[in-house]
């Protein structure tokens, strides 16, 4: 017998399949992991088929020297995910198999953790122990109390007791699986009441095919989620529940584990090795019937499943941007298709893509159009700040957003303030000759962090001496630039010194178990203000939040990406509905230089039908997604030669493509990144733009010319999320 194996190597000359022989008396089976001798090195492999036979000559193929584990550490379904991802995507075996599995384990840095148990043996004899006071006492304790732990016992009675009572066979020792629980929530039996909204939506998920719940914020998709998953339970089936990184607090975690206890399995980047290798133990044993995580728990290696859910699927954290690249729903897709199963993306304000599909029927749409509790959706007031800066403001602040503050202090409540910028100020700046602070390594400016008092790179994470004087002209006038959240923190002190005002960012939120420390603290704290990025905008629900303000609204708005305003509307839409979520009624200050954009327009009125429309028209006009596909090549070498040589070579080839599909190409063209070095690696891409038709033939006739032996790693992208 041989097996086809993938060699655990990411290397685009190894991105095949090798025969080994297996030998006689050895079970390898599909999935397994192996050591395989390859040339002068031994490596770890996948196995991905089992054939009888093989078309190679005898004394060419090696056999296997043994298996890791006596088990398939990948599943059927999940083998099969590897073509699908590999075709779809443009990505080495690799690199995909590495996905299924905790990077600890893999590198076998971690295993299973075992705690020693202490049990009394049938043979004793206590007038031996008379003289041997603490052992004596130890073993009565454990004739009352029964198996212990060894640990406690050690502790109550002494190490040198313990051990001499093992050594005379007076204890023996026994070992259990310790599970590293991530969070431990006691179940609880409520009885839920929904409302007629949230029972049609449930009751128009089907039995398998792709639903969009578009539901406004605050309108009880997270019920029916739960009720969707139960559902799939009642079934004897299995779900996976996915949730963006930046979504998953303590508290979106904690109504899931104390609504399905121990079914529950989390995956999220957040775990320690130990919590990550445990969970996927769980989860691969069948311990876990519900996965809840981050787009990397789509990969979990969970069989049977009856529902998938992504929470917030308009989030680009569902995209993968560094290598393998690859797009969260349509791998969710294909898992659903294979075990026939519905998958169901919700949103308040869905992709343009997505909600396009939702129109041509492609998917249904099921729309949750108000409130769960039945509250209107808190206003919100368009600020013209050069209204302010005409009265005399220039100001961070408005004089409407510093008094509706002073009125939530005043009524002892909750507010929250956006600012998707961290650090203190966006740049620093010489106002006599214009030098600029930017990173030695990236072509970025450096963002000043008062906190450390640093320069830091927000790509490649250098830090800096913060500029007294500039390094070009000498000069002493330093500016800064656009504030970010803990400029924000200072300014609001100052303004309110007897006020509880947390920031969270990922600044603050580096360390494990730092946001269940600020969101508690913020819980429990009124009056209080917490300043955030967009970790603030999802996944939080606090009854006495009456205020949100947004300082700089436009920050998003005016970027090179097509997708900047829908981006802008999303924020938007999402940070207002963290406001007014009770009894008390809620309000949103929308700061910005832009008052007659119609993205504030329609945001504004939370009108998402009215913005679709219009942003649709706009794309459709200028072929962009969803009415055409983009499709970026990004080149990039420490060598800027190398490069240019490699993309100018490489054009050359698309040429001919474009030669040959001249009326399905729209757009084509080769240019330097927005930001041209990142970790002193420079950056150039070919931009091109297809029509619908005939797409998947020509990207891939595409990507071929991208395949020949170049030295610059080559990053192959369709529709991509970030064109910088």
């Amino acid at each position: 017998m041989f097996a086809s194996v993938i060699i655990d190597q990411d290397a685009k000359a190894l991105d095949r399949v090798f025969t080994y022989r297996i030998p006689d008396g050895q079970n390898i089976t599909e999935g397994m992991r192996v050591i395989v001798p390859f040339g002068q090195r031994t490596l770890q492999g996948f196995v991905i088929a089992i054939n009888e036979q093989t078309s190679l000559e005898d004394n060419k193929i090696k056999s296997i020297y043994h298996a890791v584990e006596d088990f398939p550490v990948i599943k059927p379904e999940l083998l099969q995910l590897i073509d699908f991802m590999c075709d779809k995507f443009h990505l080495r075996q690799t690199s995909v198999l590495r996905l299924f599995l905790p990077t600890e384990m893999r590198e076998g840095k971690v295993k299973e953790l075992f705690e020693k148990y202490a049990v009394l043996s049938e043979n004793i004899d206590e007038n031996s122990l008379k003289r041997a006071k603490k052992q004596l006492e130890a073993v009565k304790y454990l004739q009352s109390q029964g198996r212990t732990k060894l640990a406690l016992l050690k502790e109550n009675f002494g190490e040198s007791a313990i051990k001499s009572l093992i050594e005379k066979g007076c204890i023996l020792l026994e070992l259990e699986k310790v599970n590293r629980a991530p969070l431990t929530i006691e179940k609880e039996n409520k009885s839920i009441i929904l409302n007629a909204q949230q029972q049609n939506a449930i009751e128009s998920v089907g039995k398998n095919g792709t639903y969009l719940l578009h539901g406004v914020t605050g309108s009880g998709k997270t019920e029916v989620y739960m009720h969707l998953i139960s559902r799939a339970l009642s079934e004897e089936k299995n779900a996976i529940m996915l949730v963006p990184e930046i979504s998953l607090t303590p508290q979106v975690v904690s109504i899931f584990k104390a609504r399905f206890g121990d079914k529950i399995a989390l995956l999220h980047s957040s775990l320690s090795a130990g919590e990550r290798f445990d969970e996927w133990r769980r989860i691969f044993a069948g311990e876990a019937q519900v996965v809840v995580g981050a787009r990397s728990a789509i990969f979990a290696p969970i069989e049977n499943l009856g529902m998938i859910i992504i929470d917030e699927e308009h989030e680009q954290s569902y995209v993968s941007e560094s290598n393998p690249r690859y797009i969260t729903q349509d791998v969710a897709a294909f898992r659903a298709q294979k075990n026939n199963c519905p998958l169901v993306l919700g949103s308040a304000t869905p992709s343009v893509d997505d909600y396009q599909r939702a129109k041509e029927g492609e998917i249904k749409l099921i729309e949750m159009p108000v409130r769960a509790n039945g509250k209107e959706l808190p206003k919100i007031q368009i600020i013209d700040m050069m209204n302010e800066i005409r009265a005399g403001n220039s100001g961070n602040f408005s004089t409407q957003l510093i008094s509706d503050l002073a009125k939530v202090i005043n009524d002892k409540k909750q507010a929250m303030i956006f600012i998707n910028r961290r650090g203190y100020s966006s740049f620093m700046m010489c106002r006599e000759c214009g030098y600029v602070a930017k990173c030695h390594d990236c072509d970025v400016s450096l963002v000043y962090h008062r906190e450390d008092n640093r320069l830091k790179c927000h790509y490649c994470g250098k830090q800096y001496k913060v500029l007294d004087r500039c390094p070009k002209c000498g000069s002493d006038k330093i500016k800064q630039g656009a504030v970010g959240t803990e400029k924000v923190v200072d300014q609001l002190k100052s303004i309110f010194p007897d006020v509880k005002i947390l920031r969270m960012d990922n600044d603050t939120t580096s360390k494990k178990n730092a946001h269940q420390k600020i969101l508690s603290e913020f819980a429990a704290t009124k009056p209080a203000i917490l300043v955030g990025t967009q970790m603030i905008a999802k996944g939080h629900d606090f009854e006495d939040v009456t205020l949100v303000g947004i300082v700089d609204a436009d920050q998003s708005l005016y970027r090179s990406d097509y997708r900047s305003t829908e981006r802008c509307f999303q924020l938007i839409t999402q940070v207002s509905g963290r406001a007014g979520r009770s009894q008390w009624e809620g309000k949103v200050d929308l700061q910005t230089y832009s008052p007659r954009h119609y993205v504030y327009k329609f945001a504004a009125n939370y009108d998402y039908k009215a913005f679709f429309k219009k942003e649709a028209n706009i794309r459709q006009t200028a072929q962009f997604p969803p009415f055409s596909k983009i499709i970026r090549i990004l080149f990039s070498h420490s060598d800027e030669n190398v490069v240019k040589n490699e993309l100018k070579s490489c054009y050359n080839k698309l040429l001919q493509v474009r030669e040959k599909y001249f009326d399905d190409i729209v757009y084509m063209d080769a240019m330097k990144s927005p930001i041209k070095r990142i970790k002193n690696s420079y950056r150039y891409q070919v931009i091109i733009r297809l029509k619908l038709n005939n797409c998947k033939q020509i990207e891939d006739e595409i990507f071929a010319c991208t395949q020949d032996g170049l030295k610059s790693s080559v990053f192959f992208e369709v529709n991509p999320e970030n064109m910088s």
